[in-house]
């Protein structure tokens, strides 16, 4: 009778190469993830810029594309529709910009006007290291004043946001007697809405001839104590 023959020891580096093969499709899928968010990087990127630059309507998928150095189907792959690409920068922007904002504003323990410079630096701040995030929230709010769909719901939210936020902060400043009260708080806050938005505008279309943080202390002079 033949017996069964013994199967011999793995040796040490056979088992380290059947871990390696084991391992190796995890890596290839971490790879692939990383690949796929390099990409999704790479084209938000590109398309702030040509959005902030040429405005939505003026951009194609084709020079989002080129600016990435990918292809249109990259585009299409990842996001679907030039529409959809602009919604996630705009996600981005609400939460790296407008949250933080909205929690300063709402922070108690402080003077109404004290909250309000808070606000205005922080934002100055945010300008001088995310410069064309805002400058993409407040050129697409032109653009898309009078369009509907998402983009355009969620540039209305952002700025409903803000407006509300302030409202309640002059209310208060007027109530104790911090800010006057001889305008609405509705309008003050458009006011200021305005003003910010405005030195941001001045500050990329001057460029270096204007120091940033110089421009948000004017602006905080104007807001607080006229001209």
């Amino acid at each position: 009778m033949k017996t069964a023959r013994a199967t011999p020891a793995a040796t040490p580096a056979a088992t380290a190469r059947l871990k390696a093969a084991k391992a190796r499709p995890a890596a290839v899928r971490k790879t692939k993830r990383e690949q796929r968010d390099e990409s999704v990087d790479k084209l938000l990127t590109a398309a702030r810029s040509l959005f902030v630059a040429r405005g939505y309507r003026a951009t194609t998928l084709e020079q989002i594309a080129a600016a990435a150095g990918l292809t249109k189907g990259a585009v299409y792959f990842h996001f679907g529709a030039k529409e959809a690409v602009l919604v996630q920068l705009l996600d981005r922007v609400e939460s790296q910009l407008i949250a933080p904002a909205l929690e300063v504003l709402a922070a108690g323990g402080h003077p109404v006007s004290e909250r309000l410079v808070q606000f205005l630096r922080l934002h100055g701040e945010m300008g001088a290291t995310n410069r064309d995030d805002m400058l993409l929230l407040i050129s697409m709010s032109i653009e898309f004043a009078e369009l509907e769909g998402p983009a355009a719901d969620a540039i209305r939210r952002m700025y409903g946001l803000l407006y509300k936020a302030l409202e309640a902060l002059i209310r208060r400043g007027q109530a104790n007697s911090e800010i006057r009260r001889d305008a609405p708080a509705a309008e003050l806050a458009s006011v200021v809405v305005a003003t910010h938005d405005g030195a941001f505008l001045e500050w990329y279309r001057r460029g270096t001839q204007l120091d940033g943080r110089e421009l948000v202390r004017a602006t905080l002079s104007v807001l607080l104590h006229g001209l």
